[in-house]
């Protein structure tokens, strides 16, 4: 009898999700009605222009803010607050400048209750991960951007979630940086199988990584649609059915 496949958690289901804010003291409405199942292990890319709501939702998926309608579940558990299965990784990576990398990393654990040793042997795993082994001692102040994000990738992996969520990771980065970062997250994501749920203004990066993607509108009266990348993984930019794709979502947003 063969071994049995881990199967891990990370299923998302939006059920019915509206959210406004207040501006300038008239409700503005970012979100309307949408709803939407995320499967386990799966790749979402959120795109749309900006105003559409794309951040409102990763942080309403992240427990940062609460619908006013509707409700997230994950594995069948309703959202409320922030959770251990969720890391989120912002356009900043937001280290601890008196942290090194291995202190940074480890640090992410500690607050959960690991002690420090045990922190530090898991730390020192992600990091060899993301390619920085050599560089444990570093300070944030002494790293190139796209070395800063890898740091915040490897703590929020190094917490074992089931669901990453990013908002813009490599909006920041100059364009081979970039380039490098999205196939270094690739591979982290085909290893570890965690629910991926990216936002981002680059449609090529939402192609070389999603396995849909979902098209926030601009006008607030038309729903939200779902474009699935039917391309198989690792992905080549230049390969003619990604340029297709590529074409595809740029005419969505009515670009050439």
């Amino acid at each position: 009898m063969g071994a049995q496949q881990i199967v891990r958690g990370g299923e998302v289901t939006i059920r019915d999700l509206s959210k406004s804010f207040t501006l300038n003291r008239a409700s503005l409405s970012v979100l309307q009605s949408l709803s939407l199942n995320i499967r386990a292990g799966e790749s979402l890319a959120i795109v749309g222009p900006s105003g559409c709501g794309k951040t409102t939702l990763l942080r309403v998926l992240a427990g940062l803010e609460a619908p006013d309608r509707g409700e997230v579940l994950i594995d069948g558990r309703r959202v409320q607050g922030v959770g251990t299965e969720r890391a989120i990784i912002f356009q900043e990576p937001r280290l601890l400048p008196w942290l090194t990398v291995l202190g940074n990393v480890s640090f992410a654990l500690e607050t959960r209750g690991i002690p420090a040793p045990q922190a530090q042997v898991r730390a020192r795993h992600q990091i060899r991960l993301v390619g920085l082994a050599e560089f444990e001692t570093a300070y944030p102040r002494q790293l190139s951007g796209g070395m800063a994000q890898r740091v915040g990738i490897a703590r929020a992996l190094a917490v074992d979630p089931e669901i990453l969520l990013l908002d813009e990771p490599f909006g920041a980065l100059d364009a081979m940086t970039r380039i490098t970062m999205q196939d270094e997250l690739a591979r982290l994501w085909r290893e570890r199988q965690v629910t991926l749920i990216l936002v981002t203004h680059d449609l090529e990066e939402a192609i070389f990584l999603a396995d849909r993607v979902l098209i926030m509108p601009r006008e607030k009266a038309a729903a939200p649609r779902v474009i699935d990348i039917a391309l198989p993984h690792p992905r080549d930019r230049a390969e003619a059915r990604f340029v297709a794709m590529r074409r595809l979502l740029m005419a969505e947003f009515g670009l050439h």
